[in-house]
């Protein structure tokens, strides 16, 4: 398995790394890294996407998608490619064991309930997950960190799941855990934040999608006016009714 940021072994913390940007040292700095890793956390937002618990790099071309709760809140930040999509998430873990192994494990097991295709395959990681069908591929990678976990679900068409893949695996290799020193349950999802500004245009999207739902059910609850009957108009051959009887044989 890589090097990467906070190792899962407790007796790494002590080793002092330089992540800057003129100073990393790429040998020993295989990602995904820790905030901690960096000596000026502001260097660890620089080009990156900060969705709080996670920071990560975009790739070209790419667009950002958000799934929210009916509650509102953030429940996954998609990164929309031409290839497909990905989403990077961390989740709290143990200080000294692997959380990974055992997750992906389950994750094949409910695969395979309803994906023909199952497998394991190995990953710059260790494993990866890959369930394909007629609608597509879906590959979960996961990496353990210093009390995190990520996981990295990818998914997209046959045709581009290879390219898709690379392009969230280069992102992973990029990407920053926040963890915070907050002492939470194995497996707890870290909490999404989302930039300012993305929040405001998510709040303003909603407020217009409120006010559109309620005049809709202002106007279905408003009483329905009666149709206007139609004039009959006459000429001196009599009504349009009485006309129409009249060619009709009525």
């Amino acid at each position: 398995m890589m090097a990467f940021g906070k190792h899962a072994k407790p007796d790494d913390v002590d080793h002092e790394i330089d992540a800057t940007d003129d100073g990393a040292d790429d040998d020993e700095l295989d990602g995904p890294f820790d905030i901690d890793d960096f000596d000026d956390a502001a260097a660890a937002t620089h080009a990156r996407l900060d969705l709080g618990s996670v920071l990560i790099p975009m790739p070209e071309a790419g667009q950002v998608q958000v799934e929210l709760t009916e509650g509102g809140v953030p429940s996954a930040v998609w990164v929309v490619t031409p290839n497909g999509r990905f989403t990077v998430a961390a989740y709290a873990a143990p200080k000294s064991s692997a959380l990974w192994r055992e997750v992906a494990g389950e994750l094949a097991e409910s695969l395979r309930k309803d994906t023909p295709d199952v497998r394991i395959e190995d990953g710059p990681w260790g494993r990866e997950v890959v369930g394909t069908a007629a609608a597509g591929v879906v590959r979960f990678i996961g990496v353990d960190g210093y009390r995190w976990m990520i996981r990295c679900v990818v998914n997209g068409p046959q045709e581009t799941i290879d390219a898709l893949s690379q392009q969230a695996r280069e992102a992973l290799a990029d990407t920053v855990v926040r963890r915070g020193n907050t002492p939470l349950p194995v497996r707890t999802p870290l909490p999404i934040q989302l930039p300012e500004p993305m929040a405001e245009q998510l709040r303003a999207a909603a407020e217009q999608q409120a006010a559109a739902q309620a005049a809709a059910q202002q106007q279905q609850q408003q009483p329905q006016q009666p149709e206007a009957q139609p004039v009959a108009r006459r000429s001196e051959h009599g009504s349009a009714m009485q006309q129409l009887r009249t060619i009709t044989g009525g």
